[in-house]
């Protein structure tokens, strides 16, 4: 436990994740925000940026400024979008104890991968801890850490259970569909063309494939052969990732759920829907949005196997697993500041 607030600074909390986190952070009884970047909006205070924080007594009225004027925190938030914060690293990590990057810049290892994927960070010498909250172990004194990608952690929750058990034969096809808010404040996709559309993003190539591969290998020494695309959904938020894989031969539909049921036991982000009967049984994106919630399930027919999982790709797919992850670190009771009720209808 800590004796003291912990002082944040959330970097880049002028775009949509960035708000995010200051909303969970604000109401967070154990930290303290002690400064907000935004250098397009410097000056401007938060609630004009974000209007859903303009009522906020403590927050709105706070200001961004120039990440130059960073002062020494415990913790530094990175949001920033991806390729930035290479850029300001050297700076950040001089005036922060630790870093919790929630961009993609540190997730891959792989050289040939990372030149690929995120080429301003190839150069970097630091390196980063791949820290999933209900996943990872420990982080050791480690002063670098980077999250999981919303579709990624989505997927990883989705089959980390069936690799970890040899469950499945290594070929899976995953298909990710995501909200416009994962595009961040500064996408091209607009409204008009989004509005009452459901579409092809990548059928290939996306840069959360490599990071799902490395994790899930990572976590249960399986090498998934993975298929993996991505589609574009008419809401801001939200995330539906469906995993599509066979059964090895003499696994039993029993061994599955026996298996799922033991990965998220105790779990307190992780739902595991066991026994779906109607369509609103199975994780969906009006359980889950607003809340730091994963609902996962899984449904097997003769050798073939379905998993999916819902998150909302703002808080567990971002700022709440950043919050999630602090609290681990830090000594915190892990759920403190989270919400588990998701906002409807």
């Amino acid at each position: 436990m800590v004796d003291h607030k912990i002082t944040v600074a959330i970097i880049g909390a002028s775009g949509y994740t960035g708000g995010e986190l200051v909303r969970l952070l604000a109401d967070h009884p154990s930290v303290h925000i002690e400064f907000l970047s935004g250098e397009r909006n410097a000056s401007a205070t938060v609630g004009s940026v974000h209007p859903w924080l303009r009522n906020h007594p403590r927050v709105a009225k706070m200001r961004f400024r120039p990440i130059a004027q960073m002062p020494e925190v415990d913790i530094a938030f990175g949001c920033l979008p991806t390729g930035a914060l290479p850029k300001y690293l050297s700076h950040v990590s001089s005036r922060a104890k630790r870093i919790i990057n929630l961009a993609g810049d540190f997730r891959l290892r792989d050289p040939e991968e990372l030149r690929n994927h995120y080429p301003d960070s190839a150069e970097v010498a630091e390196k980063f801890t791949y820290f999933v909250p209900e996943l990872s172990t420990e982080v050791g004194e480690g002063r670098f850490i980077n999250l999981p990608g919303c579709m990624a952690v989505a997927s990883i929750y989705a089959l980390y259970p069936l690799f970890a058990n040899e469950l499945v034969q290594p070929r899976v096809v995953v298909d990710a569909k995501t909200g416009s808010s994962g595009g961040g404040r500064g996408t091209s996709d607009h409204p008009a063309e989004r509005a009452g559309n459901f579409r092809v993003h990548k059928p290939h190539g996306h840069r959360h494939s490599p990071e799902v591969r490395q994790a899930i290998t990572d976590f249960t020494g399986q090498i998934p052969q993975l298929q993996f695309s991505t589609y574009s959904l008419d809401v801001p938020r939200g995330i539906l990732v469906t995993g599509y894989a066979q059964l090895r031969e003499g696994v039993s539909a029993l061994e599955v759920k026996r298996a799922f049921a033991a990965a998220y036991v105790g779990q307190p982000f992780v739902r595991l829907r066991s026994a779906p009967k109607k369509p609103q049984d199975f994780p969906m994106l009006k359980a889950v949005i607003g809340s730091n919630l994963a609902e996962v399930s899984v449904n097997v027919r003769a050798d073939e196997v379905v998993a999916v999982c819902a998150i909302d790709n703002l808080v567990k797919g971002a700022a709440g697993q950043a919050v999630q992850a602090m609290n681990l670190i830090t000594g915190i009771e892990e759920t403190q500041g989270l919400p588990t009720t998701a906002v409807g209808p």
